[in-house]
């Protein structure tokens, strides 16, 4: 019998309403009843079910708890005009049990300061068979890009087709362009990438060159800017972690002898005992990173610069190709590191927004503390999740934001994404949902555990490894369907 009542329960729990569940309850008790009335002995006179002092609401929990139902509060649940026999009694107790069970099995994971999305899973990503045969003979892709940047959408890029697919999704080439123009492009991007090299090494002999001389004005303030932000890039360059090397076969492979020749034709000496996949990796970000500098001297080079170009350089081979891609991303992730922080006060500005909007509980919480304007995030919105998810992670939701910003580029209307997220169109700030959403799902801990602002900045600082970066964007995208156009 406690089985067929749990069945009930359960079936029940999986209704839409919590109406619906709680009717499942009440038929399951009242099957009890029958069953015990059947068998006779349960008792000689009339019952009496009633609850005292508790409610059927999500505000409490079974007696005293924060979520679920309450069901015992100041008097008993049983009561009886007549004694009952030993087998009543022991029926009513397994009837208490059973609805008690059957209550937890419904709302263990139901609580109102829980996340409030469901579990997704992760569709397939963009296959090398699926991407060849996205272009037509003239080598343009066909409908305009839109069946590949929806598969990008929902699944991200199979890792042995990143370093093709990655130029279409930064901006290097046109979703529209042909392989004429794209060959076009390639060669004025390797001359203007070659040039910037050349720009490097000169005023590097320059500043060498002055490095014994006591008169500062023979430096310019650009030599002076870019001498700064050359030593920088030295140090974040050798202390970039490792963590990138299995997915780069090219750079786990390379050779000391061509390790250290890199390494010399960039300037870099203190690597220390580095290994030789490691030294190659940090003079390449030298490479570009210099080479950025001198390109967008109003941003130069900010530490967490390096934390973006890693990924990048591990995915692409080709230095002129990873630079151009590095150029794509930071059109938008500049403003991370403008020194007036414009762009980070409007970007914690609108995760504030977002999670006003989708949990005033919550907001209400962050308010007593102070934390309204969202400083915990920061580091988040700066280096783009780069330090609370793995590297792989990482990936996959840089290509799903690139896949909506290239689409927004491409001019792609809502209506051609058909019925693949339908309401949930390009969004620009979809990182920004993320972020929001990687709050909203640690709310709980968050309301009941955190009394200051500097625990939740340490919280969101240990989310490493704790994200699952699928869940994360279907969140992000179920509020950009609930809350795009209110903000």
């Amino acid at each position: 019998m406690l089985s067929e009542v749990l069945q009930i329960a359960t079936e029940g729990g999986r209704g839409r309403g919590r109406g619906r569940r709680v009717i499942s309850l009440i038929v399951a008790v009242c099957l009890m009843l029958l069953f015990a009335t059947g068998i006779g002995g349960f008792y000689s006179g009339k019952w009496i079910m009633f609850v005292e002092g508790g409610s059927i609401s999500g505000g409490g929990g079974i007696g005293s708890g924060r979520n679920g139902i309450s069901l015992v509060g100041g008097g008993s649940f049983w009561s009886s005009s007549v004694p009952p026999s030993n087998v009543g009694i022991a029926i009513a107790v397994t009837a208490m049990a059973g609805l008690a069970l059957a209550v937890t099995v419904v709302y263990s994971r139901r609580g109102s300061l829980k996340s409030p999305w469901p579990q997704r899973r992760r569709k397939h990503a963009l296959m090398s068979k699926q991407w060849k045969s996205s272009f037509l003979p003239d080598g343009k892709l066909c409908d305009g890009g839109v069946k590949f940047l929806k598969k990008v959408r929902s699944g991200g890029v199979d890792p042995t087709i990143r370093a093709e697919v990655w130029p279409f999704l930064l901006g290097v080439y046109d979703v529209n362009s042909s392989k004429e123009e794209r060959e076009s492009i390639r060669s004025l991007n390797r001359k203007e990438y070659g040039n910037l090299r050349k720009q490097c090494r000169k005023i590097i002999r320059c500043l060498e060159k002055n490095s014994g001389s006591k008169d500062n004005k023979t430096k310019s303030l650009s030599e002076e800017n870019f001498a700064a932000w050359r030593r920088i890039i030295r140090l974040d360059a050798v202390r970039a972690n490792s963590e990138w090397i299995i997915y780069s076969p090219s750079h786990a492979s390379i050779t000391k002898l061509n390790a250290r020749r890199l390494a010399k034709s960039v300037g870099l000496k203190d690597y220390g005992q580095l290994e030789p996949c490691r030294v190659f990796h940090a003079a390449r970000l030298v490479s570009i990173l210099e080479a950025y500098a001198l390109q967008d001297p109003e941003i130069g080079y900010c530490q967490g610069m390096s934390d973006l170009l890693s990924p990048i350089i591990s995915v692409i081979d080709d230095d002129s190709e990873a630079f151009w891609c590095f150029v794509g991303f930071m059109k938008k992730a500049r403003h991370n590191f403008r020194l007036d922080e414009v762009g980070i006060r409007r970007q914690l500005n609108l995760v504030s927004r977002i999670i006003k909007y989708k949990d005033s509980h919550l907001y209400g919480h962050l308010e007593k503390l102070q934390a309204e304007d969202c400083f915990f995030v920061y580091r988040m919105v700066v280096v783009l999740f780069r330090r609370e998810l793995n590297f792989d992670q990482t990936l996959c939701l840089w290509e799903v934001i690139w896949a909506d910003q290239a689409a927004i580029r491409a001019g792609i209307a809502l209506s051609s994404w058909g019925r693949m997220r339908p309401l949930a169109p390009p969004n620009e700030d979809l990182l920004l949902y993320a972020i929001a959403a990687s709050v909203l799902q640690r709310r709980k801990l968050i309301i009941e555990e955190y009394s200051s602002m500097e625990e939740i900045m340490k919280d969101c600082n240990s989310m490493a490894g704790h994200l699952d970066v699928w869940k994360l964007l279907d969140d992000a995208h179920d509020l950009v369907v609930n809350l795009n156009d209110k903000i």
